[in-house]
């Protein structure tokens, strides 16, 4: 390939067209004519040899060398506006930026919903894409530009990674309002009698440490549900007579169908940390971001 054909707005197009997969929603983002666009489209196939973008019955489908470069191409192309943004500083109210956000979905609920609109309110042009953690790899993902900021247990960080506290969360045990156990002490023995709703994160699990706890006071609690999501518990118990022991942090979401109860027995909590790679490290906009989610966790604190 001869490298002085190489022109960054090319790059730039097939950035864009990789993430919509469509031509007019490209163009659109990209202010372009579609006729335009298509040109570009033509070029890059030439440059690299490839169809890249074939047309499907919805938009377009990537070819095995376009999904090859897109996550090379996204991270170079984000190493580019690094250099450009750190010459020039990085204003939140007139920069556009995209941001890659991996955690949970108990965190996106309890905390990303709202950091995510209320950076929307300081940074107009921002894209904020909240996406599912993968723990495996989560490493080469924020290598490769995938993802530029990881929220999630610390205890599941990987060493390589900056790490930088945000709260320590805690357990609470949560019924329906109207649950037949209303008004009355929440005892070690009474929890133990009602019906339990548990999160397994790979599925398929009844036992928690909370099990190992209540044995130690000679009591067997009676698990009938199992489910990967702190969100299915949440919607369950407040549609039946089901006991569930979540994170203090979810329950404001469905305060008005839930009552909240102090564990009757021990829970330990744990920490949730913000956590990016070294490439993020100095970019002024990632900086930003990260600012942002600190002053919003202090000002949510509950």
């Amino acid at each position: 390939m001869d490298t002085s054909e190489i022109d960054l707005d090319l790059l730039v197009a097939l950035d864009v067209l990789l993430a919509e997969r469509n031509v007019t929603r490209a163009a659109a983002r990209l202010r372009l004519s579609q006729p335009a666009l298509s040109a570009r489209l033509a070029r890059l196939r030439a440059l690299f040899n490839d169809p890249l973008l074939i047309p499907a019955a919805r938009g377009m489908t990537p070819t095995a060398k376009a999904l090859e470069l897109e996550e090379p191409l996204r991270a170079a192309l984000h190493q580019v506006r690094g250099v450009v943004t750190a010459g020039r500083g990085f204003d939140p109210r007139k920069d556009p930026f995209t941001l890659h956000i991996a955690a949970s979905d108990y965190t996106q609920t309890a905390l990303l919903i709202d950091f995510a609109l209320a950076v929307r309110q300081r940074a107009p042009h921002a894209r904020i894409a909240l996406r599912a953690l993968d723990l495996a790899n989560l490493e080469s993902q924020m290598e490769l530009g995938a993802v530029d900021l990881a929220v999630l247990n610390a205890v599941d960080t990987p060493a390589a990674l900056h790490a930088r506290p945000l709260f320590q969360e805690t357990y609470v045990a949560i019924t329906r309002k109207a649950h037949p156990i209303a008004g009355r002490a929440l005892t070690p023995q009474a929890f133990t009698r009602l019906e339990h709703i548990v999160v397994s994160p790979r599925g398929g699990g009844f036992i928690t440490p909370v099990d190992a706890a209540l044995q130690a006071l000679g009591l067997q609690r009676n698990t009938v549900v199992s489910t990967s999501s702190f969100l299915l518990v949440l919607e369950m118990v407040a549609r039946s007579d089901l006991v569930a022991l979540v994170p203090r942090r979810l329950v404001p979401r469905r305060r008005h169908q839930l009552r909240i109860h102090e564990p009757p027995v021990p829970v330990e909590g744990f920490a949730i940390v913000m956590a990016w790679h070294r490439r993020a490290h100095h970019d002024p906009g990632q900086k930003w971001i990260r600012q942002q989610l600190l002053e919003h966790v202090t000002r949510t604190a509950r």
